[in-house]
């Protein structure tokens, strides 16, 4: 990687670190605050402890009886999101036994339901003999996908992506990585993305605990996968991220009757009426640990 890349690499590496430990600080002092509030609030009980039981008559019930209501409110009826296209090529990095590139192609949601097949790309890190091993239904997914003409390979590593020979020259609409973590994934070494010193800093460094090793692996990982994804993506404008907020105000003028023409100027904005969009790379996390601390 050349001298420039390292250094955006390293710069970023630190900004991240740095908004990491500026947010824990926040967090312990909402956390002390949080506990101060309660002790306060234990003692202001104590003295209202009697007054508070004999006020538990059916007024009190008819209080819980409307908060029990009020807590299993109707579940959310917002569409899932579905981030492809039925013309995109997509790219699945990590894939693990291949359980979601079955999703897109045999459980696929009916806006994908005439997304070809062999326009999907499924990669894994692990080689085919290591796949089988772990995963007692991989290979009866992965004859499953070649059958319908899914390309698959194995020993595809995220961070190297060029190394790859099954997609060497190619370009994709979107590249997937699904829960990705350094434990079981990523080979590229730490020199090759921040300076041998800094390495040997982060190892072996004064205070710096095992869970701190961990979270830089994984930002690394992360690191590496958007520049090697980056060589691969289709070219072409900035995707519209507002596509959504102008559909919903085109739906609200409908609704009030209101015809003012704007709303046809939204619909022009609709990404049937406008270039190839750049590709873009989605990365699926959970909002638990580890992933909250990368």
């Amino acid at each position: 990687m050349a001298k420039g890349g390292k250094q955006h690499l390293k710069s970023a590496l630190q900004s991240q670190q740095s908004r990491l430990k500026a947010k824990q600080k926040l967090s312990q002092a909402a956390q002390v605050l949080q506990q101060k509030a309660k002790r306060n609030s234990n003692n202001s009980k104590g003295g209202t402890q009697q007054n508070v039981a004999s006020g538990s008559g059916p007024s009190q019930v008819k209080r819980k009886g409307k908060e029990k209501a009020t807590s299993t409110a109707q579940p959310s009826t917002a569409k899932p999101v579905v981030p492809f296209k039925p013309t995109d090529k997509i790219l699945l990095i990590g894939e693990g036994n291949f359980s979601f590139a079955r999703a897109l192609v045999i459980d696929s949601p009916h806006e994908l339901a005439h997304l070809p097949p062999v326009n999907i790309t499924a990669t894994t890190y692990d080689s085919e003999e290591d796949c089988y091993s772990k995963y007692t239904d991989a290979q009866e997914i992965v004859a499953n996908l070649r059958e319908k003409g899914v390309k698959v390979l194995f020993g595809v590593d995220g961070t190297r992506l060029d190394r790859a020979a099954g997609i060497k020259g190619k370009k994709f609409d979107r590249i997937m990585f699904n829960f990705p973590h350094a434990g079981v994934f990523c080979s590229t070494p730490l020199t090759l993305l921040i300076p041998k010193a800094d390495v040997l800093r982060a190892s072996v460094g004064k205070g710096i605990s095992d869970q701190d090793r961990n979270i830089l692996s994984n930002q690394l990982l992360i690191l590496g996968f958007l520049s090697s994804a980056s060589r691969f993506l289709v070219p072409g404008p900035v995707p519209v991220a507002f596509q959504s907020r102008r559909r919903k105000r085109s739906d609200d003028d409908e609704e009030s009757g209101d015809d003012d023409g704007e709303n046809e100027d939204g619909d022009a904005m609709d990404q049937s009426s406008t270039p190839s969009a750049r590709g873009t790379v989605l990365i699926t996390l959970r909002n638990v640990a580890p992933y909250t601390q990368w």
